[in-house]
């Protein structure tokens, strides 16, 4: 049984260049001593809490999240206390023996930027585009501009691939290929096949 371990920047760089990783767009400028930074995308939801009283995880709402995308040269403003929901601008494949953790970037979240709640692990076999979870916890508007640095992505090997990495027919697995930040697909039924 192999040992598993988090991924240095020679392993994450050799992997890209093997193919067995992808990140797209890829910039080796990018990899940190145990991770790579990701950037924001162009594409957000933005929430419109009138249209529901109250989300119920039994019954949960859909149409509950507005897409909204962003220019080249735009921005978009996250006011105090809001949640968003954003994209990478990075497309990333990982075979079925490596997993990964998207995380903020240490000085984002010193301004009070969070870009992810809880979902932060990425399983074996995902495809596509990450969303991201962000919150605004100042006071003050934050202005997000895609196209930069905006969390960081670390990879640990598995001890052994997975039999059913993301995207096998078994699992019901709802954002696999997504290219847009992706509302909440809780309840719903698995996308056919």
């Amino acid at each position: 049984m192999a040992a598993t371990s988090v991924l240095s920047d020679g392993t994450i760089r050799r992997l890209v260049d093997e193919g067995r990783v992808r990140i797209d767009p890829w910039d080796p400028g990018m990899v940190q001593p145990a991770s790579v930074d990701l950037r924001l995308g162009s594409s957000f939801r933005v929430f419109h809490n009138h249209r529901v009283p109250v989300i119920d995880l039994a019954d949960p709402p859909t149409n509950l999240t507005e897409h909204v995308g962003v220019e080249d040269g735009e921005s978009f403003v996250i006011h105090p206390g809001e949640f968003v929901l954003g994209r990478t601008q990075e497309w990333v494949e990982l075979p079925a023996d490596i997993v990964a953790r998207i995380e903020g970037k240490s000085s984002l979240g010193r301004l009070g930027l969070i870009v992810h709640a809880t979902a932060g692990f990425v399983d074996p076999g995902w495809k596509g585009t990450l969303t991201l979870e962000i919150t605004n916890l100042t006071r003050v508007p934050i202005v997000l501009w895609p196209g930069k640095p905006i969390a960081q992505l670390s990879f640990m090997t598995l001890d052994a691939p997975a039999e059913r990495p993301y995207g096998h027919p078994d699992l019901g697995s709802h954002y696999a290929g997504q290219v847009e930040a992706t509302e909440s697909r809780y309840g719903a039924a698995p996308p056919a096949a």
